[in-house]
């Protein structure tokens, strides 16, 4: 009996794509090591709240005002070399970063100009990164490469957490992000060992404005494009800036360490990566609308859940259900936008994308650190998943005003049928 469709993975047949996703398990495991050292390194020093928020802001911010413009170099530039050199450069903060806290020198603010400089390279490589996935896979896989990239970021989002609190307890949070450093070389080599066919020159451009400008407007004038990044929007401004202050919810609420920290965060990784898979396996966007509704509702719920948990036990079980919920609308959105766009536009609505889901919550984390700060944490937690339970209501009522609208679409080369979302 065959326990897996062939269909789960059918984007690694492409060599150049199996390459990235070699080096994409690596370097986001590096990643999410470096994010928790962070947190707990930010927390350590000033048991603030609010220094949380403005950490997660500065990581956040850059994305609002850059990713617009990237887009528009996406477009125009070699979206390959323009993957190396962003890559490369994050490597770099990661080894001063890591520099920095072993000798000693590190402070708050520290932590906040280095979180500002990975942001504004973020902000150019997100919507490079994911404009450049049609390019080793094809549309015909496009879907299922945008699922398994997703589903890459979870499987190392359940063992970073938790080897990040290993190293944290034996070695320090300097550790941390020397090992994320080093992950970046399995990327940078993927990358460069790739066989990426020369593209035509695109057409000239009247000016960058004027290709944001068009842009922008395609995507304000297509319904369910529009309509699902709204809703996006919401969660990414009152639900997904939660984890900025899991540190507090572990330390405080919870009663336990940098390993429960850890354990927490990959809780949330295993419900992230299985969301992920289970949109990897979908060979079409049949009711992907209403699976977006529901796993905005889920992850709402789960919120006001985990506000009112004090049990180490059901807070992982409620972090399983908050990664589900929180990855199958960022990446269902993904899907649904990159199914929509003509190639001549994917960078700037991928860079749109991009200041959606991370461009609304450094708002998000400043708001929710004043919150936690006035009236605690769990307080405002429920109130961000009660904001994300009624837009998953909103959303879920304008569905047959969007599957009209996609009916006159084509979507990765074929028809869509009516009930497509």
């Amino acid at each position: 009996m065959r326990l897996v469709s062939p269909s789960l993975f059918r984007a690694l047949k492409h060599r150049n794509f199996r390459l990235f996703m070699i080096g994409q398990v690596v370097s986001v495991a590096g990643s999410e090591v470096q994010a928790l050292g962070a947190s707990w390194l930010a927390y350590r020093l000033t048991q603030s709240p609010i220094m949380l928020g403005l950490i997660g802001f500065a990581a956040r911010i850059p994305v609002l005002f850059l990713a617009p413009v990237a887009g528009v170099v996406a477009d125009r530039a070699n979206k390959h070399r323009l993957v190396i050199l962003t890559q490369t450069l994050l490597m770099l903060q990661a080894t001063a970063l890591a520099w920095m806290t072993m000798a000693g020198h590190i402070q708050a603010w520290h932590l906040v100009g280095f979180s500002l400089a990975a942001g504004a390279m973020n902000a150019v490589d997100i919507p490079a990164r994911q404009s450049f996935l049609v390019e080793m896979v094809g549309k015909s896989d496009l879907g299922n490469a945008i699922a398994l990239n997703s589903s890459a970021f979870n499987l190392a989002r359940i063992g970073g957490p938790a080897v990040a609190g290993i190293v944290i307890a034996w070695a320090g949070e300097g550790w941390c992000f020397l090992l994320n450093a080093a992950s970046f070389l399995a990327v940078i080599a993927g990358l460069f060992l790739m066989r990426i066919e020369r593209r035509a020159a695109a057409r000239a451009w009247s000016s960058p404005w004027s290709d944001l400008r068009d842009g922008l407007a395609y995507v304000a004038r297509m319904a369910p494009m529009r309509d699902a990044l709204l809703h996006l929007g919401v969660l990414s401004f009152a639900g997904i800036p939660f984890l900025t202050f899991m540190p507090i919810v572990a330390a405080e609420i919870l009663g336990v360490k940098a390993g429960g920290l850890g354990a927490l965060v990959g809780a949330a990784g295993v419900g992230a990566l299985i969301g992920a898979l289970g949109l990897a396996a979908r060979v079409s966007l049949h009711g992907l609308g209403r699976t977006l509704a529901v796993a905005s509702a889920i992850f709402g719920s789960a919120l006001v859940a985990l506000a009112a948990s004090r049990s180490f036990a059901l807070s992982l079980v409620v972090m399983a259900f908050a990664g589900w919920g929180m990855m199958v609308v960022m990446a269902g959105t993904n899907t649904l936008l990159q199914a929509l766009v003509p190639d001549s536009l994917r960078g700037r609505v991928m860079s749109i994308y991009t200041v959606t889901f991370l461009g609304l919550a450094p708002f998000g984390s400043l708001l929710m650190g004043w919150l936690a700060r006035h009236v605690g944490v769990p307080i405002t937690f429920a109130l961000g998943g009660g904001v994300c339970a009624v837009a998953s209501l909103v959303f879920a009522r304008r569905l047959p005003v969007l599957r009209d609208e996609i009916r006159t679409h084509v979507v990765i080369g074929e028809s869509v049928a009516p009930t497509v979302v």
